[in-house]
């Protein structure tokens, strides 16, 4: 259970540090990911990415 734990958490961690490059590329979000900018702080929520993200993992686990 702690090495799956360990997994979810670099996976979790590698995730945040892709979004966070793809925004400093001037990459734009998809359509249906939620970006809400304030003065002090900026919220990222890839919903449209995520989905498709979940999509090519399952396609890539029921092919193996």
């Amino acid at each position: 259970m702690g090495r799956f734990l360990l997994i979810l958490a670099l996976l979790l961690l590698l995730g945040s540090l892709l979004f966070s490059l793809l925004e400093r590329l001037g990459l734009p979000p998809l359509p249906g990911d939620i970006v809400i900018r304030r003065k002090y702080f900026t919220v990222y929520i890839p919903v449209t990415t995520a989905i498709i993200i979940i999509i090519g993992v399952t396609l890539l686990f029921q092919w193996f």
